[in-house]
């Protein structure tokens, strides 16, 4: 490639430009050439011949615009192919001018986050409230107690979680149990794990276990569902036939993982309780004779129905919001990717609030 400045046969000053203006050709002097391109097009008066370039392509195409400033300069001479070129570069739009940096944008942001979780607040109280409606009515009108969708939901949420919530509970009391087994034969306490696995199980772990679990196989299951049913436009097909979606679609979600959840948070405490026990023998030498006689003397009873519970609470609470999170979804898959995260992540916190909550209120309740 080639630059040489001459005068023209009107006296007035001509940058011929000559050889390939390729991305291979321009590969080792692009910065130098753009600079020396820069400097020739600061003159207003300066004629431009482009006939004599071989071969020319988007790369240097785009060279030549950046240092003309994105406009074709007055005196401009173009060979046919070379001009359709350059008028397809005029057509394009400029690009957008980044904003001014927000020096707010962290007050900003907090606001936003504080009104969206107003929104969800707002938008669950409000579902609760109907789903309270529909309770009043179904027991003025017994006939249309959706049983087949609340047993549907009772078998998929409880039934079908029994064997993931058995695994995870009698591997958490095998490592309570070991680690707890080692520290207390340090004291010769071993009698005492009974209590320390009895307690942390049966009022705590247990629940806790069960909740997780549960909000993230059958809650985000739940919002998926809903999701699905608005992307195929379902819910609106609903809403067409006057059917309506709280009484049909969420209050049996609701009730079957109300009844659901106690039971698999008591099967999770006894998995979990069995697992702490077949280590307890094997590392203290604790029968399982023994362990089972011990084990209502080590935690009183009350412990049990807090536990259960938390269970209803947990369950009732993950499928509102796990609805909650479903009908919001968007006819889009983005939309529905984002409302399972959000709904899962939502559950599981609300889970650990509950329990915390608890913990406060009840804290002299079962504990000798």
């Amino acid at each position: 490639m080639l630059l040489r400045r001459v005068t023209d046969e009107d006296g007035a000053p001509c940058l011929l430009l000559t050889g390939n203006y390729t991305l291979a050709a321009l590969e080792q002097r692009l910065q130098a050439l753009s600079d020396e391109l820069a400097g020739y097009a600061a003159d207003p008066g300066l004629h431009w011949d482009l006939t004599g370039i071989e071969q020319i392509d988007d790369a240097g195409a785009v060279l030549l615009w950046r240092a003309w400033g994105a406009r074709r300069p007055k005196h401009l001479l173009l060979r046919p192919e070379q001009e359709r070129l350059f008028s397809r570069l005029g057509k394009t739009p400029p690009l957008p001018v980044l904003p001014p940096r927000d020096l707010l944008w962290p007050v900003t942001k907090l606001g936003g986050a504080v009104f969206l979780l107003w929104e969800h607040l707002t938008g669950i109280v409000i579902l609760a409230g109907q789903l309270l409606l529909d309770m009043k009515y179904l027991a003025a009108h017994p006939a249309r107690i959706p049983w087949r969708e609340i047993s549907a939901n009772l078998f998929r949420t409880g039934a079908q979680a029994l064997g993931i919530t058995a695994l995870v509970g009698f591997l958490i009391g095998v490592v309570l149990s070991y680690l707890s087994s080692k520290q207390l034969q340090m004291f010769g306490a071993d009698i005492f794990i009974i209590n320390i696995l009895g307690m942390s199980i049966i009022r705590e772990l247990g629940p806790m276990l069960a909740a997780i679990l549960v909000a993230g196989r059958s809650g985000s299951s739940m919002t998926a569902q809903l999701g699905v049913m608005r992307v195929t436009e379902e819910l609106d097909a609903l809403t067409v036939m006057g059917i309506p979606h709280s009484l049909r679609l969420v209050l049996p979600k609701v009730i079957g993982l109300g009844i659901a959840m106690p039971l698999v948070v008591l099967w999770t405490s006894a998995i979990a309780l069995l697992g702490g026990m077949v280590v307890a023998e094997l590392q203290l030498g604790l029968s399982y004779h023994f362990f089972i006689n011990k084990l209502p003397d080590a935690v009183p009873l009350a412990n049990l129905w807090l536990g259960l519970s938390k269970g209803v609470v947990c369950g009732m609470i993950i499928a509102l919001i796990a609805c909650h999170f479903g009908l919001r979804i968007k006819s889009d898959t983005e939309s529905l990717g984002a409302g399972t995260t959000s709904s899962v992540v939502t559950a599981i916190t609300v889970v650990i609030i509950i329990d915390a909550i608890f913990a406060v209120i009840f804290s002299d309740v079962g504990i000798k």
